[in-house]
């Protein structure tokens, strides 16, 4: 059967997405990825003429926002109309949310084939085989050994490490969402990257809701299962997804010793506004977030951080905001995630009076959005002149010369430039030296040479990220 599986939202949806797609390619399926994808228009239908037919859908679903359950509803109408004579399965917040009576999805649930409950994810492929009668491959059979991840068009692993959060954020719907804190076995989690690792992935993503509590349930701590990938596995490169900023102690710095841990994290923020942060139920105020940060800073050479920030929430005075605009130019970011602050249902935020106009939150996240542009160009620009290793994740055909697209260790986007007399293709999930030349003109991504064509050489200060480029 020829599998398409989609995912929105967060980066714990495409965990599980690679994970299905692994189990479904076990069973002798093949996951598909099709010409047109999240990024296409509404009207446009991506089956083209003489592609086989996809045979099942499977689409996980966001609700971290009302935007996302709406992009939820758009994704599962568009597949549909895609491939028609598919069956459909769906999982995800979004669903979650509607089975659980708190809000309602507007997803039409009578057409689809099976729906699969957040609690009972981890079984979504064994669920489907007894459910569809779906046909398995004779474990005789020979298989193609193709990574799912390269077939869905995708170059980094995402590792679900845990699932569920402990804490109550004000504002936070994945909590009744997604339930309890449950966390992965260290053993099976070191055994998905070193497969991952087996079949050519370079890097992977250690993804969970509330990732810095993994194992409290299991006796473990972050650091333990860290320290074991790093130990265990050749991964070339190791990266943290969200992680809530408190919990981190001088261990867990130490890990980044090591140049296959990327020094980049994503440590949520949330508000500027200390009062406002209150109100969230956030576990880290401003002055714990700055000395987090400096310490971060002081221990980790290279380090990128980025962040979220929601906009608008309720009650955010004139002061709040600025307070928030203040603490943003003050730290600094290479990337920030701004949420218009949405009126999630079953969350005490919802509930609270002076819920603000959708016009002045609105031109809050402009405002904010143009200081982040420009704190994102002024950390671009601080790098040009050095040489690093980027994982190049998709080539393109542009006719100003880039030719392909990746990220730095620390997470910095970087085009690739290069003459008419260097290939063209082939860098796509390469590792490779660049030379940092410039700043795209929209001041969105790095513009990088070869370092055999720029003839450069690395620049004192630089060994960091020439080790990884010595390993490979």
């Amino acid at each position: 059967m020829r599998i398409r599986l989609e995912a929105i939202g967060c980066r714990l949806n495409e965990a599980e997405v690679q994970r299905w797609a692994r189990e479904f390619q076990a069973l002798g399926h093949q996951p598909i990825r099709q010409a047109c994808n999240e990024s296409c228009r509404e009207d446009k239908d991506a089956e083209q003429p003489g592609d086989p037919p996809v045979d099942l859908l499977v689409v996980n679903t966001c609700a971290v926002t009302a935007e996302a359950v709406r992009k939820s509803r758009q994704l599962l109408r568009r597949v549909q109309r895609q491939n028609p004579r598919a069956r459909l399965i769906v999982s995800g917040c979004a669903t979650a949310l509607d089975e659980a009576g708190v809000d309602h999805s507007g997803i039409d649930l009578s057409a689809i084939d099976l729906l699969i409950p957040n609690a009972e994810k981890d079984r979504l492929v064994e669920i489907a085989q007894l459910e569809l009668a779906l046909p398995v491959m004779p474990a005789t059979a020979e298989t193609e050994a193709v990574n799912p991840l390269f077939a869905r068009g995708r170059q980094r692993a995402f590792v679900k490490i845990q699932d569920g959060c402990r804490y109550q954020c004000t504002f936070c719907v994945t909590t009744i969402a997604r339930g309890r804190e449950r966390s992965r076995r260290l053993e099976d989690i070191v055994a998905e990257v070193r497969t991952a690792t087996d079949v050519g992935v370079q890097e992977a993503v250690l993804t969970g809701v509330h990732a810095a509590g993994y194992g409290a349930d299991l006796g473990y701590r972050l650091e333990d299962l860290i320290a074991a990938v790093l130990c265990d596995t050749d991964i070339p490169r190791l990266r943290l997804g969200s992680v809530e900023p408190w919990g981190l102690d001088d261990r867990f710095w130490r890990l980044f010793e090591n140049p296959r841990l990327a020094p980049h994290l994503h440590l949520p923020l949330q508000s500027g506004s200390d009062r406002i942060l209150r109100h969230m139920a956030r576990r880290c105020d401003t002055a714990a977030y700055r000395a987090l940060i400096a310490q971060a800073r002081a221990s980790i050479p290279d380090f990128n951080l980025t962040s979220d920030i929601i906009v608008g929430f309720p009650g955010e005075t004139d002061d709040d905001w600025h307070q928030t605009l203040d603490t943003v130019a003050e730290i600094g970011f290479g990337h920030l995630h701004i949420f218009n602050y949405s009126r999630r249902p079953g969350t005490r935020a919802a509930e609270m009076p002076d819920q603000l106009p959708e016009n002045i939150r609105r031109e809050r996240v402009r405002i904010l959005q143009q200081l982040a542009d420009r704190l994102k160009t002024e950390a671009l620009r601080a790098q040009l002149g050095r040489t690093d290793t980027v994982l190049f994740e998709r080539e393109l055909s542009d006719s100003g010369g880039e030719t392909a697209f990746g990220y730095t260790l620390n997470y910095l986007p970087v085009r690739l430039q290069t003459s008419q007399t260097t290939q063209a293709s082939g860098w796509q999930n390469r590792i490779a030296p660049v030379v940092l030349t410039d700043v795209s003109p929209d001041g969105k991504a790095l513009i990088g040479l070869p370092l055999f064509e720029a003839n450069a050489v690395p620049r004192q200060g630089e060994s960091r990220r020439m080790a990884e480029t010595l390993a490979h």
